[in-house]
């Protein structure tokens, strides 16, 4: 009798220690995707603002608004660019045609304090044309609680940005620097951020 008990206390301790091995590893599981999310949110926008478009000897249709903005106190910012190389339609080349990129938030309405990026894409050459249908907004990530966008002018980082109040040959920001945060398993916040330098903001282009 008291072999069977002993037996009975040895397999509780084992399943205990099953459970908090199997609750580990999806916890970690889940932080990685979290993490692999953010990264690839990162990239993507990486390459749509290395793609912004300013252009000396021929005029081009420069558009980067930044517009900061706090959800919550939380920082949530807009963001406008005018692309060669937008993420999700890129071509052999790895340069298309001219895209208006826009990424705003909104409240997610399952779940309080967290919010949608939403990513809206539409021809920036047809923009101006009546009759032309926009694709809706694509959510990219449902679990954003942070997303902060500074541009750096050369001299100092501003929080805001708007390229048709500038002089040509100076309408793009020389550096943006991007802060994300997405909530991981458990709402615990995963932080990612990321510094970029915008070639065309250069006047050897």
């Amino acid at each position: 009798m008291l072999a069977v008990a002993i037996l009975g206390l040895i397999m509780v301790m084992l399943a205990g220690s099953f459970h908090a091995v199997a609750a580990g590893k999806t916890h970690a599981e889940g932080r990685l995707l979290s993490n692999r999310e953010a990264r690839v949110l990162l990239a993507q926008l990486t390459n749509e603002l290395h793609g912004a478009v300013q252009t000396p000897l021929i005029a081009s249709h420069v558009l980067l608004v930044g517009q900061g903005r706090m959800l919550n106190g939380a920082p949530f910012d807009n963001l406008i660019i005018s692309t060669l190389d937008s993420g999700h339609r890129r071509s052999i080349s790895t340069f298309g045609a001219e895209e208006m990129i826009s990424y705003t938030g909104q409240a997610n309405p399952d779940h309080p304090g967290w919010y949608m990026l939403m990513r809206e894409q539409q021809s920036a050459l047809l923009s101006g044309t009546a009759g032309i249908r926009v694709p809706p907004p694509v959510v990219l990530a449902a679990n954003v609680l942070a997303f902060h966008v500074r541009f750096f002018n050369g001299n100092i980082w501003l929080e805001n940005w708007n390229s048709g109040s500038l002089p040509p040959g100076t309408q793009l920001p020389q550096a943006i620097a991007i802060d994300l945060v997405l909530a991981g398993p458990g709402g615990a916040p995963l932080e990612l951020a990321t510094q970029i330098t915008v070639p065309m903001a250069f006047t050897q282009w």
